[in-house]
């Protein structure tokens, strides 16, 4: 008398392994096997597909920046002068991902005409001689 559950699985041979699920950093790769033998000769308990972990190179990470300042005030108090605003960097680029832009900006200001004191010049040339 042949008892029925003696008689093995047969298994095709496991497949290549898939390609990693990303294209950069940690992601799973799988592979199957086929059940050859007919489902009624007995149950079959060995596992058809396996998964496993797989790492490429690390994903580029672009700078980021927070938003500009407002504009300073004017460095001077009469006359042309310069304002500045600035920004800073959130997260510095890495593995290749983009270089962080300028960080400080500078524009041109004028304020009022500088009144010269009445006299001033008569003044400073009394003071020379």
């Amino acid at each position: 008398l042949i008892l029925l559950d003696t008689i093995p699985c047969l298994l095709s041979p496991w497949s290549e392994w898939s390609d990693c699920s990303v294209t950069c950093g940690k992601g799973m790769r799988t592979r199957q096997r086929m059940l050859k033998s007919a489902a009624e000769l007995g149950d079959c308990n060995e596992e058809l597909e396996q998964a496993e972990k797989c790492m490429l190179p690390e994903c580029p990470i672009d700078c980021e920046l927070t938003e500009w300042s407002q504009w300073s005030e004017c460095n001077t108090s009469c006359g042309k002068g310069h304002m500045i605003r600035t920004r800073m960097i959130k997260i510095e680029p890495q593995f290749g991902g983009t270089a962080c832009p300028e960080t400080v900006q500078r524009t041109k200001c004028r304020v009022r005409k500088c009144l010269r004191g009445p006299g001033m010049e008569k003044r400073r040339w009394k003071e020379a001689r």
